[in-house]
């Protein structure tokens, strides 16, 4: 009805040419906002805001700001000579992380997950034997893969906790005689990490391709993968990488590569078919030619994150990563807790766990440590689910300081759970013996909500990121807000021209 007035109204000024177009412009608008029936969403016409939480959990973690600075730089085309270049970067990057010279390296534009399900659908067709080596959630999901591309999937099984032995595999694979092995390095849902000496030479030796998950452990645990005779190993960004999700390393070895020149049919994804990303990567000797829109700043990310790798360098990481387990195995024994993986050399260096002690809810414990001291643990997964606690010392969360912070809100969320009230543990509980709250009567406990109890936040400083921090130490519960980032005024070479700038509300 509105818009018919204004049509007439503008129809009878005809003889007045700039009040006709005003009134056309009015019914053009008027007819426009009547055919929107979905009103703009509120809570995007205000700005972004995140809490800044200390990431101690089994992924993502922290990233600091050097690499949040190389994702906040402008686009470029992903043909450009510059973007390729980043990206040749990241392979030679990737090969230092795996130790192969596999020319077959890249990385898949997506999370982890897309990389074991690109290594699978490349590698298995319909009918191929596949031998999936389960003591976790990982081998699951890889079972799970197999059979939607119609392989024929043999389990071969351990409890979680446990890991397998070089006779557990030669059996299976006299027994069911696949194509492909799978087995999880660092299986981050019961924090084991696996022995992989002797693997691949079993594999050959039975006629069969070694396929290895190392989302968890890269960086954090020694892997060698042309010693080791791995066929494909892949990985994630979001872990000792310091980088966000959405970009996975991956390599495949002769063996793997001429297994899939091989194949009678088509990979089932074309996104995720290797010989278009081999050419995309400058794999093949073959003129680059488009294949996807790769998500720029990822790679930006990634690349950043393996160059810290490269400073610091794979055995300093390693070490690194051992001392600070090691650190936080002895704080959790000394807090009276049992660690669920027994024996030491099947701890995972990267991933801590630890049994939810008796007559506390796990669920308890993460909300605590998150709304009172701004810190992420997590519970188990899958197999896991309800036994464990799981604690994440990765790449710049890796510190002696990062250790006894947890250890210092565990022992504070113990005792408060238990309801017993007592001041928190000096500095250094990590390193001294502590009573184990779970000890004393838990007569008249109480939840954790209606305690109000404050907290600690973080800062990159306390994260170990390697870099001057950005904020302030918050309290637990503040809000970070994301405002824009402009260049510096005097750009660095490379990605760490931009520098975030942030503030706290």
């Amino acid at each position: 009805m509105h818009c018919a007035v204004v049509l007439g109204a503008a129809r009878a000024a005809s003889t007045t040419p700039l009040l006709r177009a005003r009134l056309l412009r009015t019914a053009r608008h008027a007819m426009t906002t009547s055919m929107l029936h979905v009103p703009p969403p509120q809570g995007l016409l205000q700005p972004l805001a995140m809490p800044e939480r200390l990431l101690l959990g089994p992924g993502p973690s922290n990233v600091p700001p050097r690499i949040l600075a190389a994702g906040g730089r402008q686009l470029l085309g992903h043909m450009h000579p510059e973007v390729l270049q980043v990206m040749d970067e990241i392979k030679a990057g990737i090969q230092y992380a795996f130790q192969t010279q596999n020319r077959l390296t890249l990385a898949v534009s997506g999370t982890g997950h897309c990389a074991m399900e690109a290594a699978l659908l490349n590698l298995l067709e319909h009918g191929d034997s596949v031998l999936v080596a389960i003591n976790g959630i990982w081998g699951q999901r890889a079972a799970d893969i197999a059979r939607r591309l119609g392989a024929n999937v043999h389990e071969l099984m351990k409890s979680p906790g446990e890991y397998f032995t070089p006779w557990d595999i030669e059996e299976g694979l006299a027994r069911h005689k696949p194509s492909v092995l799978f087995i999880t390095h660092g299986e981050s849902s019961t924090g084991v990490l696996q022995p992989l000496e002797r693997l691949g030479e079993l594999c050959h030796r039975h006629g069969c391709l070694l396929l290895v998950d190392a989302v968890a452990s890269l960086g954090g645990a020694p892997i060698f993968m042309d010693q080791q005779e791995i066929d494909v190993l892949y990985s994630g960004s979001q872990k000792v990488l310091n980088a966000p999700p959405g970009s996975a390393p991956i390599s495949f070895s002769e063996r793997a590569r001429e297994k899939m020149l091989k194949r009678k049919t088509k990979p089932p994804s074309f996104y995720l078919d290797m010989g278009w990303l081999a050419n995309y990567w400058g794999c093949d000797g073959e003129p680059r030619r488009y294949h996807h829109t790769a998500p720029i700043n990822s790679f930006f990310s990634l690349r950043e994150g393996l160059a810290m790798l490269v400073e610091l360098g794979l055995e300093s990481s390693w070490e690194r990563h051992r001392a600070n387990c090691t650190q936080l195995c002895q704080g959790l024994h000394d807090l009276g807790l049992e660690l669920f993986v027994k024996e030491e050399k099947a701890r995972l260096p990267t991933i801590t766990t630890v049994r939810v002690p008796e007559g506390y809810d796990w669920k308890e414990i993460t909300a605590f440590l998150m709304d009172n001291h701004a810190i992420e643990i997590a519970g188990g997964l899958g197999p896991s689910v309800g036994k464990v606690l799981r604690i994440g010392l990765m790449g710049c969360n890796s510190t002696s300081g990062n250790v006894d912070r947890v250890l210092r809100a565990l022992q504070d969320a113990l005792r408060q759970l238990a309801g017993r009230e007592a001041p928190l543990p000096p500095q250094g509980a990590g390193r001294k013996t502590l009573q184990h709250p779970a000890s004393q009567a838990r007569a008249g406990r109480r939840s954790w909500k209606s305690r109000g109890h404050g907290g600690e936040g973080c800062s990159s400083a306390d994260m170990g990121c390697g870099s001057k921090p950005l904020l302030p130490v918050p309290h637990a519960g503040s809000l970070l807000t994301l405002v824009a980032w402009p260049p510096s005024s005097s750009p660095s070479p490379g990605l760490r021209a931009w520098q975030p700038h942030c503030k706290l509300t």
